[in-house]
């Protein structure tokens, strides 16, 4: 999918909690985008396919789990750092997940981290705002 630098790219990203509330990040490679960092599982969402369609396609390709359930929490606009980068409309779900993980070629491990292991990982695509508010709002 090829989109003029000045058109925002709808994402959607996955947060996929355990019982204590930590959850599940991955480390990118093989990527063009933010090599070596750390993200939530999730992609752009393709034309003609809707977010909750792309949300069970992404854990799926990026991890084997298979999506039971898909909550939408909010959305975030992730701005571009420098002029002309992506600008990416970041649509947060929630996801209970059935499965074991098995990373296909994007990912070369993953962790599952509470807000307190945050700071110890290059997050990516401003994912670490994103999951900042989320654990922010459930301990409301």
């Amino acid at each position: 999918m090829t989109l003029h630098p000045a058109t925002p790219v709808p994402v959607v990203r996955l947060i996929i909690p355990d019982s204590s509330g930590k959850v599940l990040i991955l480390r990118r490679s093989h990527s063009r985008y933010s090599e070596g960092s750390w993200c939530l599982p999730g992609g752009k969402i393709d034309y003609g396919q809707t977010a909750e369609e792309t949300v069970v396609k992404e854990l799926n390709e990026e991890t084997a789990l298979t999506c039971t359930s898909a909550r939408f929490l909010f959305y975030q606009d992730s701005l571009p750092v420098v002029k002309g980068k992506m600008h990416c409309l970041n649509l947060y779900f929630e996801c209970t997940v059935r499965g074991d993980i098995t990373l296909n070629e994007e990912s070369s491990e993953y962790a599952v981290i509470g807000p307190d292991d945050l700071n110890k990982y290059d997050i990516a695509f401003r994912n670490d705002e994103g999951l900042r508010r989320y654990w922010r709002r459930n301990n409301e």
